[in-house]
């Protein structure tokens, strides 16, 4: 890219990160001692305001970069990944929000625990929701790396090493220093940016075609290289009966994955009462289910107007589809609008990662002192001892998902999310909905749920084409795969739900009437609610 690319983006990314350092100072000096203020922002947000967060919060660098380019060089089967991450959204509102809402108090644990033994069934959530942070965060990572060797050039490793490093560092300051509320100012802000570009990029493609979306989908057709194939089921998963059934499984994390993650499910605690966390929930699926049609169309633009070759020419994976389309409506390489349109894509997309990082970073960092740190210590643990260890956990969190981002640097952002998505379906979820649903359930049941849903995914993860046996692979010199589709959903989901049923069947424990009582109670009308 040209100097006046580089300078220009450079100084928007600079302004955002200035701007989000300023909002974490201010709150910063507030108090932030209290468990209360830092997991959940002291609970003030208001619907429309949580709405928006959570809309930042589940807007990735998937959604915006990953998406785009899985239907730019995919087309029809690239949107999967829109509908079934908005599609989720009905699982959450329906059986989730309102309920846990109720029942926690800052991570998926308290929800567990409030009728089964603590220790076991905290240490079980706690592991699991770490697990599924980190995976999403090294999504996170991949965008940015990509992004800024667009940027730069894309020539150096050593570019994309340090911006990923920069990533992590950021995240960790904004979590440690400002906690929930910063956060949360933090995504509203990125939700507002990044609707604004993606409406101002979706106006331009349809200004280009006339505001005739046919002509769109044809000349994305053309310019594929396949035809009518393009816009037809099969070109990415109909190859053969393997790739189908990866279509389904796929899906299938998509759909129950959102439900069971942590940074989705800790938004719900940030405001006074349940029906504020069934608004927000609203208020959220109306932002994000405009803004994936509006993907739908950046990424056949990208198709139409930039095409499939030039787009896996810059990454292979497809994540720079949309800052290339940016370039192209804004009047090409070395014009004044395409630098302009360039640099505000890459900014915004650069301040979409690095909101939805520290809202994963706090998430995780919570469950570790919430749930692993407070079950493993003799006593119970003083609620600034445990936002200390938080503090120090995203520390931590940050240098993992730095290490694994580096690695998994080529895949694209969109299915790497997938497979965090399979896990939290198959781990967090059947845990979840036994325990505000099922009143036998037992905590061996609940144990079992979470270890039978995350061992099998993570295993057949290690085990699938992902890692290792094909050019595409984190390993391409090695072949130690077994498992032939890329996302575990269909086997790990329903082996989930199959432990925890087996669990609780073969649990000498009797299940406490009363507990699920009170729970039962508490999550349907919010009397004791926190």
């Amino acid at each position: 890219m040209t100097g006046d690319h580089q300078t220009l983006a450079l100084l928007l990314f600079s302004t955002f990160v200035a701007v989000t350092l300023a909002i974490t100072t201010w709150v910063s000096r507030h108090r932030q001692g209290s468990a209360e203020e830092f997991y959940a922002g002291g609970r003030l947000f208001s619907p429309m305001e949580n709405g928006f967060a959570i809309a930042g919060d589940y807007m990735s660098a998937a959604s915006f970069l990953g998406i785009s380019g899985l239907i730019a060089l995919y087309g029809y089967d690239g949107m999967l990944y829109s509908v079934g991450f908005l599609v989720a959204w009905l699982v959450v509102l329906f059986l989730v929000a309102e309920l846990v809402r109720n029942c926690g108090r800052f991570t998926l644990a308290d929800v567990v625990a409030a009728r089964m033994r603590e220790r076991p069934v905290r240490i079980a959530t706690g592991t699991s929701s770490v697990t599924v942070s980190v995976m999403y965060l090294v999504a996170q990572m991949v965008g940015a790396g990509s992004l800024v060797a667009l940027l730069l050039g894309g020539t150096t490793d050593a570019a994309r090493t340090w911006t990923v490093i920069g990533v992590g560092a950021l995240m960790v300051i904004y979590v440690s220093l400002g906690g929930m509320r910063a956060t949360t100012w933090i995504q509203i802000v990125k939700a507002v940016l990044l609707l604004g570009g993606t409406i101002a990029l979706t106006t331009l493609v349809l200004v280009r075609f006339h505001g005739d979306f046919d002509q769109l989908l044809r000349t994305a057709a053309e310019h594929s290289g396949h035809g009518e194939a393009f816009l037809a089921p099969g070109l990415a998963y109909g190859g053969d009966w393997t790739s189908r059934i990866d279509f389904i499984s796929l899906g299938l994390a998509l759909v129950l994955g959102t439900a069971g993650l942590p940074h989705i499910l800790s938004r719900f605690y940030t405001v006074p009462t349940a029906r504020a966390a069934r608004r927000s929930v609203v208020w959220a699926i109306g932002l994000i289910g405009g803004f994936y049609l509006m993907t739908i169309v950046l990424g056949f633009g990208a198709a139409a107007l930039v095409g499939p070759d030039a787009v896996r020419a810059s990454n292979a994976a497809g994540n720079t589809a949309v800052p290339l389309l940016a370039l192209d409506l804004g009047g090409g390489a070395g014009s004044t609008g395409g630098t302009v349109l360039f640099a505000v894509v890459a900014a915004v997309a650069f301040a979409t990662i690095l909101a939805v990082v520290a809202g994963i970073t706090l998430a995780s960092s919570a469950s570790v002192a919430h749930d692993l740190y407070a079950s493993l210590r003799r006593r119970r643990a003083e609620p600034r001892s445990e936002v200390a260890v938080a503090r120090i956990a995203a520390v931590g969190i940050g240098a993992v998902a730095i290490g694994l981002g580096l690695l998994a640097r080529d895949l694209n952002v969109a299915f790497l999310v997938g497979l965090a998505f399979a896990v939290a379906a198959s781990a967090n979820l059947p845990v979840l909905l036994y325990s505000l649903f099922w009143r036998g359930f037992t905590t061996r049941g609940a144990v079992w749920a979470v270890y039978g849903g995350l061992v099998p995914a993570v295993v057949l993860v290690l085990l699938s084409p992902v890692v290792s046996g094909s050019p595409q692979s984190l390993f391409p010199g090695a072949d130690f795969q077994y498992f032939p589709l890329q996302n575990p959903g269909l086997v790990s989901i329903p082996l989930g739900f199959l432990a925890g049923w087996l669990g609780t069947v073969t649990s000498p424990e009797v299940p406490d009437e009363a507990k699920h009582a009170e729970t039962e109670v508490r999550s349907l009308t919010g009397a004791g609610a926190v």
